[in-house]
């Protein structure tokens, strides 16, 4: 057969002669690569993706969210936007994985039944305890209000910010934070070699918790849960002894059991009931539902006629279950919480990373670092503000001297030549600074014209004010921790909400 123009053309492959290569093989101990290999594959999950860290109580992925729809402007007074849309800005610009893991993170702060303080304001199926939300094609979503208090301010160099993952954009590395989200909404982590798990609280008391430490710094686990007597589960519920969760508050790790809220009431004319109203949390009714009929069927519980599941979005659990004549409704419910998920074991491991590194914390702990963080962001916003208002005090300083000869000031721009023959002249004869005098001449003359002294003085009085307070605050240690206090008061104010999880006896 006959080559064609190119088989006839092509050439042996040549490649580097044994001793040619052009690169250098270097002989490594195989248990020490592997080692060092693992723990910065370790390092990578802790930091970047398991962990929250203690300050704001958020992992990267849930900072990413929230940071990114307040730059994308979703505020809660703004309309809704397709959750898709927020998930491919998410990950085009901050966070370089899957998107489902983003919708997944996107979806939990939106559902009141997982978080104690929902930071993300849902529109449509956001999914129930039994089933998953639809696809985010199909939702919306918006940051709610109690999210803005917790990005707001971090444009005044509140909080540091580090390169996103290519380097081109900045994101923050924690969020301001204005109260203990880690404790309010708890979480849950398994990163390599740890995990965490962390049990929501009610926000009204873990700020007073916070208050109370800030004036006494010394204070014991006894006299803080004075304040937070126990976690305050979003799904209500009811504690069964506090041991677990004194362990908890003292060392960072203890389990305690959480009971359904269950009624005894009369369901039909002649018979007797159970009425399930709040399960453990993340129980759904489907599962406790299915577990009964499991144990009714196998015979291993007595006394049960029938089992209706009439829960819905609107009115919440509502299983209802039958009770056969001649058995006795409380001892029907002891075997079911003996039995069923209607009683459930919660652990707490309070792992958190404070100064990006893994600490097991108790309550006191928890509190503390997110003091100390408070304390750095009114410190620093102080120093934001009180620089702002000494730049701005610096221009109303030499526009009052401007408008005292106003048709001077325009004489001499029009007379000048260029730009910096009018630049010197003004700064001599009006003793202005460069500053001063590139403002005056950057402005219209028309706007120029049109200022009034009496504005400017008032303005002047106002920034000379500004500046004294937060002179004063920046002085004063104890004037920084009154601020911090005093604005955890107007949080609680604004969000907290009565207990839903009842302290039962052991």
């Amino acid at each position: 057969m006959a080559k064609t123009p190119t088989q006839s053309k092509a050439k042996k492959p040549t490649g580097p002669k044994p001793g040619e290569y052009p690169g250098k093989i270097v002989d490594i101990d195989v248990s020490q690569e592997v080692s060092e290999s693992f723990l910065e594959y370790a390092y990578s999950v802790i930091y970047s993706r398991a962990l929250p860290d203690a300050r704001d109580g958020l992992k990267p992925v849930h900072r990413r969210i929230l940071h990114q729809m307040a730059d994308m402007g979703l505020r809660p007074e703004r309309g809704h936007v397709k959750s898709a849309r927020v998930v491919g800005e998410v990950m085009g610009k901050l966070h370089p994985h899957g998107d489902g893991a983003i919708y997944d993170a996107l979806v939990r702060m939106a559902q009141s039944f997982s978080m104690r303080l929902p930071l993300i304001d849902g529109h449509g199926n956001f999914g129930s305890l039994d089933a998953g939300p639809a696809a985010m094609r199909y939702t919306e979503a918006r940051l709610a209000t109690a999210a803005m208090a917790m990005v707001a301010e971090a444009d005044e160099n509140t909080v540091d910010f580090g390169p996103n993952y290519d380097g081109q954009l900045s994101e923050p590395l924690v969020l301001p934070a204005a109260y203990p989200n880690l404790l309010v909404n708890g979480g849950s982590g398994i990163a390599v070699g740890m995990a965490t798990n962390m049990a929501p609280h009610n926000l009204g008391e873990v700020i007073a918790a916070t208050k109370f430490l800030i004036d006494n710094p010394s204070a014991t686990i006894k006299a803080l849960m004075k304040y937070i007597p126990g976690p305050d589960f979003p799904t209500g519920g009811e504690l069964v002894g506090l041991e677990g969760v004194r362990e908890a508050y003292a060392t960072g790790k203890g389990s305690f059991k959480v009971r359904a809220t269950v009624e005894i009431e009369k369901v039909t004319s002649r018979k007797m009931g159970l009425v399930i109203k709040e399960l453990p949390f993340t129980i759904g009714p489907e599962k406790v539902v299915e577990r009964i009929a499991a144990l009714v069927k196998a015979k291993k519980i007595q006394g049960i006629s029938d089992i209706i599941d009439l829960t819905d979005g609107q009115t919440g659990t509502n299983v209802v279950i039958e009770i056969k004549n001649g058995f006795e409704p409380e001892k029907v419910l002891e075997q079911l919480y003996a039995l069923t998920p209607m009683e459930d074991a919660f652990s707490i491991n309070a792992v958190a990373l404070v100064k990006g590194r893994p600490q097991t914390l108790g309550l006191k702990e928890l509190l503390k670092v997110f003091i100390d963080h408070r304390i750095e962001v009114v410190r620093r916003r102080s120093e934001f503000r009180k620089a702002k208002a000494q730049a701005r005090l610096t221009l109303v300083d030499g526009l009052l001297k401007a408008i005292i000869d106003i048709d001077k000031v325009i004489k001499i721009i029009r007379a000048s030549d260029d730009a910096a023959t009018a630049k010197e002249k003004l700064m001599k004869d009006f003793k202005l600074n460069d500053e001063q005098v590139t403002y005056i001449l950057d402005m219209p003359l028309r706007r120029l014209t049109k200022m009034s002294k009496l504005e400017l003085e008032s303005e002047q009085k106002e920034l000379k004010s500004i500046i004294t307070e937060l002179t004063a605050l920046l002085k004063s240690d104890d004037a920084i921790k009154a601020k911090v206090s005093e604005e955890l008061t107007a949080v609680s104010k604004s969000f907290a909400t009565p207990r839903k999880t009842r302290i039962g006896a052991a």
